[in-house]
């Protein structure tokens, strides 16, 4: 029996499968800064029990695009602690690596004579660690580069328009068991949604047959980080943009855990979702229990099986309607309070109970999402002042909302469209003046909106001493144009401030709030009075650099049919070297061929 066992796992791939971990989430939260190094330290742990053959990261290894010295330093740790050591790796890639791993090394971690490498991590980058600047660098290129990390799926977007893009697989081969691996680090979803819509923009190389080896002995599975569900599907990818002859899908990005995998009507694979490893959103669907996937592939056939992670802090989250409390006056704050106090008091005993390991109890995040239709609210940070010391979260527990209009109230909307940290509670400045009735008397809300957009989501710290330096030059120069050679009194100096206000509120209406950016401060006053018609400067999108699209491009052909012609072979060559010293090129030649994505269909096999 035993030597049944054995012969098995010579033919058997064993994956360990995460992704989301966020290093470095809330690393300056006294409580919680911490939980998003102990789980990434158990998920490699269970790696290590379960004798995987290698670890699998679906994107967002990092939280931050630039992480910190200490998250740097921690995540190195871990792996250098759980992949460095003697254990054999019984694996082999026999693809092209230097396509795979385009760095400069040119070749899988264990196969450097100057590491032992006993646990191989392969992972893609997600949108929190995407590659930046000018170098185009991610912060997993730095594990890379320090041969603790297989990154891989970073593309090159080439072409005009739109964009063009090559996915080639990482040709992985144990014993019989021939699996091929695709990785896609994240794109602009918008970008990428018309990209797989754009004829012969998105093309998947294939291993062509060989001597011992089909087309259909190969396992495929795609890694990939991006929307799944959205309102807007223009901002998401449709698992029937993939295509076919994939066998098996990690997807990346979605936080709540899904990670049984399920088959997609009509398509033929299956999709697993572990979602992230620490709660990033006090949301339900972060509430539930956290999985890791072990996957075990031996030939065509795949066994999963997910495995709880207990080092996560324990997250309790429930929803109450207050007109619906018998106990409760709507005129008595008081006794609002003493109810909201007994549902939390309920939640933490209830996460104490549920407690794995009672001798290393961590403190429960609490969230309370309370409807107040018809009731005055309460100060959410006095209330939680009661609970420092017994919840991990005593400054947000409660969330306050009122029922939706309605006509929207049947319209239900799924918990995963609400897990993505970088979307929720977000709305833009001008929302909120026009919701809450106010008026702006210094700076025109475009300008603030595009001021926070530049702060939040590409890291601009002089964003907001931007828009206020400009509006301050652009002011004093419209003054200083139309003053008297009489000083103004302190009055008619508000007054003509107020009128410049408005006349820059004008100006901004004119242009789309998307194609505003602020010039440089330094910019003199003199320069700024001469061309104060374009005050909102040089059209410039909120898009990625790498994801701009020049305007003398083409634009992208839509709904286009395309032809099932085959495109031509694409000859690769593979590596038969095993692990040890030695980059040597194989002499025997794998050609692959591409399939266009937006075919939507397997080739024929005959």
């Amino acid at each position: 029996m035993g030597h049944i066992s054995r012969e098995e796992m010579k033919n058997t791939l064993r994956i360990l499968v995460a992704t989301d971990c966020h290093l470095g989430y809330l690393e300056k939260d006294e409580i919680r800064r911490h939980d998003s190094f102990q789980a990434f330290e158990e998920i490699c742990s269970i790696a290590e029990q379960k004798q995987v053959d290698f670890l699998l990261l679906g994107g967002d290894l990092f939280h931050e695009n630039k992480p910190s010295r200490s998250t740097l330093v921690k995540a190195i740790e871990i792996l250098r602690h759980h992949c460095l050591n003697d254990k054999p790796v019984h694996f082999q890639v026999v693809s092209d690596q230097t396509i795979n791993f385009p760095n400069t090394f040119g070749h899988v971690n264990y196969e450097d004579p100057h590491f032992n490498v006993g646990l191989p991590v392969f992972s893609i980058h997600g949108n929190h660690d995407d590659p930046a600047g000018v170098d185009n660098l991610s912060a997993v290129d730095i594990l890379s580069a320090c041969n603790l990390v297989n990154y891989f799926g970073k593309m090159v977007l080439g072409g005009s328009g739109v964009g063009q893009i090559t996915i080639c697989p990482i040709l992985i081969k144990k014993g019989s068991t021939s699996v091929a691996l695709y990785g896609l680090g994240n794109i602009r979803d918008e970008r990428l949604n018309r990209m797989f819509q754009t004829p012969h923009a998105v093309q998947w190389m294939r291993p062509e047959a060989q001597e011992g080896c089909q087309v259909t002995d190969w396992f495929n599975i795609l890694v990939l980080h991006q929307n799944r569900v959205k309102a807007n599907p223009k901002n998401a990818i449709n698992e029937h943009f993939l295509p076919r002859f994939l066998d098996f899908i990690v997807w990346g990005h979605e936080h709540e855990c899904l990670v049984d995998p399920l088959e997609v009507p009509g398509m033929g694979f299956h999709i697993t979702q572990p979602g992230s490893s620490v709660a990033t959103s006090l949301i339900d669907g972060e509430s539930k229990p956290k999985h890791v996937l072990l996957l075990e592939i031996k030939g065509n056939q795949y066994r999963p099986t997910k495995i709880p992670l207990t080092s996560v802090r324990p997250f309790e989250y429930t929803e109450i309607v207050l007109k619906d409390e018998s106990d409760i006056d709507s005129n008595d704050q008081n006794s609002i309070i003493e109810h909201l106090d007994k549902v939390v008091q309920s939640l933490i005993e209830k996460s104490s109970k549920r407690a794995v390991n009672k001798s290393e109890l961590k403190l429960p995040l609490v969230r309370l999402k309370v409807d107040y239709s018809g009731f005055m609210t309460i100060n959410p940070q006095r209330f939680g002042q009661k609970y420092v010391g017994k919840v991990a979260n005593p400054q947000d527990i409660l969330i306050f909302s009122k029922a939706s209009r309605k006509g929207r109230s049947d319209v239900k909307i799924d918990d995963s469209e609400r897990l993505r940290p970088e979307e929720l509670n977000q709305q833009n400045i001008e929302a909120l003046v026009a919701e809450n009735n106010l008026k702006m008397e210094i700076l025109p809300v475009n300008d603030l909106d595009v001021a926070l957009h530049n702060f939040v989501n590409k890291d601009d710290k002089m964003a907001f001493y931007s828009c206020v330096q400009y509006n301050l030059e652009e002011t004093r120069s419209k003054i200083s144009q139309d003053a008297d050679p009489l000083k103004f009194e302190e009055e008619d100096l508000i007054l003509k401030v107020g009128e410049c206000l408005e006349d820059r509120v004008k100006e901004r209406n004119t242009h789309s709030k998307k194609d505003m950016a602020f010039t440089s401060s330094m910019q003199s006053s003199k320069d700024l009075g001469s061309k104060s018609s374009t005050a909102v400067g040089s059209a410039v999108s909120f898009s990625d650099d790498e994801d701009t699209v020049k305007a003398s491009g083409s634009k992208p052909t839509r709904g286009r049919k395309v032809s099932s012609k085959a495109a031509d072979d694409t000859p690769i060559k593979t590596s038969t070297r095993g692990r040890g010293r030695g980059r040597g090129r194989g002499t025997s030649s794998l050609k692959q061929t591409t399939l266009d994505a937006s075919l939507g269909f397997r080739q024929s096999q005959s």
